[in-house]
């Protein structure tokens, strides 16, 4: 797949050529999403998180603008300027809500170009925010430096865990904090049943290889880093108040 110059979209940065591996790993994603209902227009995206009720996944979207809204309120208390990296942005929705925050700069990086080239046509009048196509393996940062590092729905995309903390800790400044947000963790005892889970799963979609591309980590893992739960969905508070929603919330630090 060869790769536009970066100056056809001003606010997305490309570099080179896409890696073989990335160019089959989107052609197949696209293809599950969009088997999803999960491939949006450009007038639905600039409007996320909110969707029409009636839609396929009006009940996630909901639960993804309470994790949006606690994200916001807490990054608008936090040190300014706000200089955030979301790493596996998508069609960047979340990027242009928290970009919206005053005093915050948003990069929204990804290596799935075609989402990534509505992102950058979405939101190409928002100063605050701009997009990066690549792997964060490979180096595409460069010695850039963030105070926050998201992942938001995309941290099962990478196979190690703690690899992929590790790295990201890299390129926080002192200080600095690493968010995981809307994904799930597992129990040890649990990883075998979900893995089995996501097969059956992607074999109905007619994709089974899909299921090589998505992974499923180890809570324990966690334990390697300063960690905290900023919101815990299983807490006792919210089972005795019967508001058992949406995925952990979990900030490190470095």
């Amino acid at each position: 797949m060869n790769l536009p110059d970066s100056s056809i979209l001003t606010n997305i940065q490309v570099t080179g050529h896409a890696r073989p591996i990335d160019v089959i790993f989107e052609k197949k994603y696209i293809t599950t999403r969009s088997l999803e209902n999960r491939l949006y227009s450009d007038e639905e995206v600039i409007l996320l998180p909110d969707i029409y009720p009636g839609h396929t996944h009006s009940m996630e979207w909901e639960f993804r603008k309470r994790s949006c809204r606690r994200l916001c309120r807490y990054f608008s208390t936090r040190r300014r300027p706000r200089n955030i990296l979301e790493i596996g942005c998508g069609n960047g929705w979340l990027s242009h809500q928290l970009a919206g925050i005053p005093g915050t700069h948003v990069t929204g990086l990804d290596i799935n170009f075609t989402e990534l080239q509505q992102a950058a046509r979405v939101f190409s009048d928002d100063p605050n925010l701009n997009f990066i196509h690549g792997d964060i393996r490979s180096g595409i940062i460069g010695d850039r430096q963030f105070d926050y590092i998201l992942f938001a729905a995309s941290i099962e995309y990478f196979p190690s865990l703690k690899k992929i903390v590790y790295l990201a800790l890299s390129y926080l400044k002192t200080g600095g904090e690493l968010h995981i947000t809307d994904s799930r963790l597992y129990r040890p005892a649990e990883i075998e049943g979900a893995k089995r889970r996501t097969l059956a799963y992607y074999t109905s979609l007619g994709y089974p290889e899909m299921a090589d591309f998505h992974f499923h980590h180890n809570l324990q893992d966690l334990r390697s880093f300063e960690h905290s739960r900023l919101y815990n969905p299983n807490s006792l508070g919210n089972r005795l108040l019967r508001k058992k929603e949406g995925l952990p919330w979990i900030c490190i630090k470095k």
